[in-house]
């Protein structure tokens, strides 16, 4: 099972107050931007030590020389594209009518790029390497043309989508409801952490299009058998989405590639089934698609890469990094989550593990942050809610790890934060992706220690640019750090890490007395 799927199964019997977790109690340290101009900041002297080997004197001349002219000829020809065609609409991509009302009611009127390319290919029957940045609409690009070739031909199950995590699979199936509302389409979503038996009973009712991680659905072929095999063994269409998520190879708990062969292995051969894989970082093992043996008459692949020549990052997206002390990160974080800029942004915390998450989700929410957290420790039924609340504004903060990182299509997000640098530069503009989307604009700020700098340097060289470092006029964030954080921060560390030590729920205390009181 693959480590999305491997999550604990009690998150279906899990019945916290969820809405509890979350409250938007006021915060008692924030200062207003007007405050901030009439009360400038003392110079106090530091008793921090912040991290100097970031500073980019040192560095072999001719790395930063290689950078520098990248970054050059990337700013140079940078520009902020629409994220549609104007001079495009639905209709000439041989559309139904149905379709481009169903998605003029969802206020997407004409393609972007990505999906002018692709919707008539998928159309012809060609398969498909759809790659393009983040947020540019690669779930209608293959959407519609699923749906309207379904429609013509109603059977079941007629295509079947592949993704790596449960929240993406999530937003897929009701992406694919929305568009497909004037018809009768039955869509099933089949992802761990729920129970298997009312999955398996879907499946027997051969719904027209599976959402599934891979885990999930491989368990079902190993247990249900011939049931589940028998209308696999039928569908006209698979999608990977995230493709290079899924075929990345590895020995690690974190591969996926062994479920995706098991899933695929059930399936009607490649040359009687249209293949799409879509993503934002194409890497080779996506591409070995396109080298797979064809039937003799058989189309090329058709393979489609938008927005490339900038590393699939939006030209909306400003890219920073504030350099901090290993020792006193914390404190850094609370007080930037507090400048004027900051105060009420909706953002994305991401962290490398998932203990990390769980100990700033109770840190921040001690420092009456409205925070929630997404990470695979969490029960299904809470990440769904948390999720949930996060869309909904009811949280402020989302602190997650990677399972966050790709696909998750959340408007709101204004800022997303690297409290950790992730090891592979992929998964940073996956990361970042998470803002800046369809033409917004959005900040990314990478939080940078004393032992990063070759992590920054490998970043800086995947996306073709420097990452800026971060200020705000007006703003001494060390001196905030030590006049208002050293002390409060401090204490609560202790009471966050007791909290996670003694495996306490964020907001337990409060739990339990509401619970109490009903009782009464």
């Amino acid at each position: 099972m693959s480590s999305s799927d491997s999550d604990s199964n009690a998150g279906s019997d899990s019945d916290t107050d969820s809405d509890l977790l979350d409250n938007a109690s006021p915060r008692k340290r924030r200062r207003t931007s007007s405050q901030a101009a009439h009360d400038p900041e003392p110079k106090l002297k530091s008793v921090i030590s912040v991290p100097s080997r970031i500073r980019r004197g040192p560095e072999p001349a001719t790395q930063r020389q290689e950078i520098a002219q990248t970054s050059d000829s990337v700013t140079a020809s940078r520009r902020v594209l629409a994220p549609t065609d104007a001079n495009t609409k639905f209709e000439s991509l041989n559309v139904n009518l149905w379709l481009v009302q169903a998605l003029a009611n969802m206020a997407i009127k004409r393609p972007t790029a990505i999906q002018k390319q692709t919707i008539p290919m998928i159309l012809a029957g060609r398969d498909c390497i759809g790659g393009s940045r983040t947020g540019s609409g690669k779930t209608v690009a293959f959407a519609v043309p699923i749906l309207q070739r379904w429609a013509e031909n109603p059977s079941a199950i007629f295509a079947l989508i592949l993704t790596p995590t449960r929240e993406l699979a999530l937003q897929i199936f009701e992406q694919f409801k929305a568009i497909s509302s004037p018809q009768s389409l039955k869509a099933t979503l089949i992802t761990g952490g729920s129970d298997m038996r009312p999955q398996a009973i879907a499946l027997a009712q051969r719904p027209h299009v599976v959402i599934a991680t891979p885990g999930r659905l491989a368990d079902h072929i190993r247990t249900s058998g011939e049931d589940t095999i028998c209308g696999l063994k039928r569908v006209r269409f698979v999608v990977l989405d995230e493709a290079d998520r899924l075929l990345s190879a590895g020995s690690g708990i974190g591969s996926m590639l062994s479920d995706v062969e098991e899933c695929l292995s059930v399936l009607p051969p490649p040359s009687a089934r249209q293949t799409l894989l879509f993503t934002a970082t194409i890497t080779p093992e996506v591409r070995a698609l396109k080298n797979m043996p064809r039937k003799p008459g058989q189309e090329p692949v058709f393979v489609c890469e938008v927005d490339t020549e900038s590393a699939a990052i939006p030209a909306t997206l400003n890219q920073m990094h504030l350099q901090v002390p290993v020792t006193h990160r914390e404190h850094y974080l609370h007080m930037f989550l507090l400048t004027p800029a900051n105060v009420d942004k909706s953002l994305i915390i991401f962290c490398n593990r998932t203990s990390t998450a769980d100990y700033l989700h109770h840190l921040l929410r001690l420092l009456d942050h409205r925070v929630t957290a997404l990470h695979s420790k969490l029960p299904q039924r809470q990440r769904v809610d948390n999720l949930g609340r996060f869309r909904a504004s009811a949280a402020r903060i989302l602190v997650a790890t990677d399972v966050a990182a790709r696909g998750l299509d959340i408007p709101e997000v204004k800022l997303v934060i690297n409290y950790d640098i992730p090891r592979d530069p992929d998964d940073y503009i996956h990361r970042v992706g998470r803002t800046a989307r369809a033409g917004r604009k959005g900040d990314a700020v990478t939080f940078v220690g004393q032992r990063d700098v070759d992590l920054v340097l490998a970043i800086e060289q995947r996306v073709g640019r420097q990452l800026e470092p971060w200020q705000e006029e007006g703003v001494n964030l060390e001196s905030r750090v030590v006049r208002d954080a050293l002390k409060l921060v401090g204490e609560k560390k202790r009471e966050a890490l007791l909290e996670v030590e003694e495996e306490r729920e964020v907001g337990g205390k409060r739990k339990r007395t509401k619970q109490k009181l009903r009782i009464r």
